[in-house]
């Protein structure tokens, strides 16, 4: 079962002021570049695996999408989405990712934001999404980057010699990371971007995308305190087709 730290009261509350929790799509970064890899959205299905309080279901409404579907864990997140939703073509349903069932398709799209990294099972999670969609149908997903899951250490290093270190380990060794991120023992699990290619590969997709995000010039020039994140990409976002 998908760990459910969303509903620890302490983390939630942390998490619901982040920029992206207050502002929305626009608090997140990397959302111009995760909204490029969109397909257009006038009368289209939609899945949102991971829906949090509900930002991209609402957006794609407004998109013009015909209907949408958002699934999560976490009852404070979904809680929260539906007393921010006043439209019938929003539905959200609290779901474990690890243990769906098939999917209530078609699905034209299914998207997902920073929640895969949680999934143990991607593999059977993209099987289903791919039974889900209609011929044709798009993947827009992101997740935290590998270089950022992997055993992460605080600054670059030299080893006894004085010749530079990896500023990860454990790269290659796939699996469970704990991490403290806005509370202790937040579990996410790591696996090289190759593993996310071949996973999508080999679930029917073909790929159509991959960027490894980190900021613009522009978005440092506006927002000096993501000058760090140009070092190395925080995010990994993929796009594939049916």
């Amino acid at each position: 079962m998908t760990q459910n730290v969303y509903d620890d009261a302490a983390f939630f509350d942390a998490y619901s002021r982040l920029p992206r929790s207050i502002q929305g799509l626009d608090g997140a970064p990397e959302w111009p570049a995760l909204r490029a890899l969109l397909p257009p959205l006038d009368g289209r299905r939609v899945l949102d695996l991971g829906c949090g309080f509900g930002w991209f279901c609402r957006w794609a409404r407004a998109h013009g999408a015909a209907g949408v579907l958002g699934l999560d864990v976490s009852a404070r997140m979904l809680a929260r989405a539906e007393a921010e939703t006043r439209d019938p073509a929003i539905a959200y349903v609290r779901a474990d990712l690890e243990r769906l069932d098939a999917l209530p398709g078609p699905f034209d799209l299914a998207y997902s934001s920073l929640a895969l990294h949680y999934v143990d099972d991607l593999a059977g999670l993209l099987w289903r999404v791919h039974a889900a969609l209609t011929p044709g149908g798009a993947l827009v997903v992101s997740v935290e980057h590998p270089l950022c899951t992997a055993r992460a250490r605080a600054e670059w290093s030299a080893d006894a010699a004085g010749r530079p270190t990896w500023p990860v380990s454990g790269y290659l060794d796939e699996g469970p990371r704990a991490t403290d991120w806005l509370a202790a023992g937040v579990i996410k699990q790591h696996r090289t971007i190759a593993t996310y290619v071949n996973v999508l590969i080999r679930a029917g997709f073909a790929i159509s995308r991959v960027e490894e995000w980190g900021p613009t010039e522009e978005q440092v020039a506006a927002h000096p305190e993501w000058a760090n994140e140009r070092q190395r990409p925080p995010f990994l976002l993929l796009a594939a087709r049916r």
